[in-house]
Formats: C-alpha cells, structure tokens, sequence
C-alpha cells in the first residue's frame, strides 16, 4: 500500500483537502460549515494525503499564541484502518520540527475520542477536562517539541 504524504502547494491540493474536510466534517460529523472553514486556511500548512495517487485524508498546522496547534485530521471512511492517520502526523511532526520558530514550544491538539490512541503513539497526552466542540467530544493533547 502506497502512501504518500505531500505539502500542498497548488489550488487543486487545496480543493481537494477542502473536499476530503468537507466530506469528513460537514457531512458525516455534521459539523457546521461556517466552523470547519476559517480565517486560518491561509496562514496554516497543509498537508494532503494519498494511497496509491488517490486523495486519502489531509490535516494542517499553524502557530498560535499558545504554540503550535495541529488540526483538522481528517480521514475519507473507505481509506481508514491503512495507516493513513499516522502518515499524516508523521508527516506534520517532521515538517514543524524543521521549523525553526517551533523549536521548543508547546505542540497541542483537539483530539476527537477516537483518535486518542492515534495521538498518544506519538507522545501526546491528554490535558485537562474532556470537552464539546462542534457536538464533538474531545481532549486537549500536548507534547512538546
């Protein structure tokens, strides 16, 4: 199984990692549009994952006041269970740890429950009190860099 992860660098990357979150968030977690899309899309990095040249899921980063945040970790259904998520943190770990403005500050995430395993193979930890965000449960998760 070949999977690829890749920065996205064109508009046609962007449409499709705004059609895996459309198809991921909006319809099948029902989370409102106007949520899932915001004034972060430019300032963030992107990522966009495929198996076998087909889009697969995607995921971005962006420095904040608090760090550096990852989010928007979405997975099409038909690709879950071949290891596409962890390509994808692997991959958005990698580039923010040759980012020197990263180096040293404090890496954090809202973690759906089900990804919880995901992310604690990768040294996060679950912080503070379970949380609703867009009728979602989840965990703050940190780890430094």
């Amino acid at each position: 199984m070949n999977i690829s992860v890749e920065k996205v660098k064109t508009k046609e990357q962007l449409d499709t990692i705004f059609k895996i979150r459309e198809i991921v968030f909006v319809i099948e977690q029902e989370v409102d549009p106007a949520e899932e899309y915001d004034e972060f899309e430019a300032s963030s990095t992107h990522f966009l994952a495929t198996v076998e040249g087909e889009p697969a899921g995607t995921a971005r980063w962006r420095f904040t006041k608090n760090g550096v945040k990852l989010e928007r970790f979405a997975v099409l259904k038909e690709m879950r269970g071949k290891g596409v998520g962890q390509a994808l943190v692997q991959a958005v770990l990698d580039d923010i740890t040759v980012s020197e403005q990263a180096k040293g500050k404090l890496l954090y995430m809202h973690a759906q429950l089900p990804a919880i395993p995901l992310y604690s193979k990768f040294g996060f930890e679950k912080v503070g009190e379970m949380f609703e965000e867009c009728n979602i449960l989840h965990y703050q998760m940190e780890r430094y860099l």
